[in-house]
């Protein structure tokens, strides 16, 4: 599986994210939206984005895990947010950056009035490109 970052000359670059990815690969991850709950569906962080963003891209990590993929190989994210405010872009970075690292998956941000529970402040899906594991012979 490869992924190839793509940001045009004719368009400003991000520092956040990649204008776009090419990917090769085999199977494609869907991850769902994924909020800040823990294992047994405790809302982590009422009230406190960085805190929500935390929990919500260890979630996608472990999704990910499950579905053997890795955090690199993530090509898109949705990033949903409710009552957006501008301020909210370095809360939510520090979750990310605590899952990607360098990585820059393309990302969409788009502000909702609220999502599924009030108290959610934050839902972000992925997809990701893999190859097929390796077939072992006998």
């Amino acid at each position: 599986m490869a992924l190839e970052s793509i940001n045009p000359e004719e368009i400003e670059p991000p520092v956040t994210y990649s204008h776009a990815i090419v990917a090769t690969g085999t199977r494609m991850v869907f991850i769902a939206g994924q909020v800040a709950e823990d294992k047994e569906g405790t809302l982590i962080g009422p009230g406190d984005m960085t805190a929500q963003a935390h929990q919500v891209f260890t979630n996608i990590g472990h999704a990910l895990a499950a579905a053997g993929a890795r955090p690199d190989q993530v090509t898109k994210l949705t990033i949903f947010v409710a009552g957006y405010k501008r301020e909210h872009l370095d809360q939510i970075e520090q979750g990310r950056l605590a899952l990607f690292g360098d990585h820059k998956p393309t990302d969409t941000l788009v502000g909702v009035a609220t999502l599924s529970r009030p108290e959610y402040l934050l839902e972000v899906d992925a997809v990701a490109v893999i190859d097929d594991p390796p077939v072992l012979s006998n």
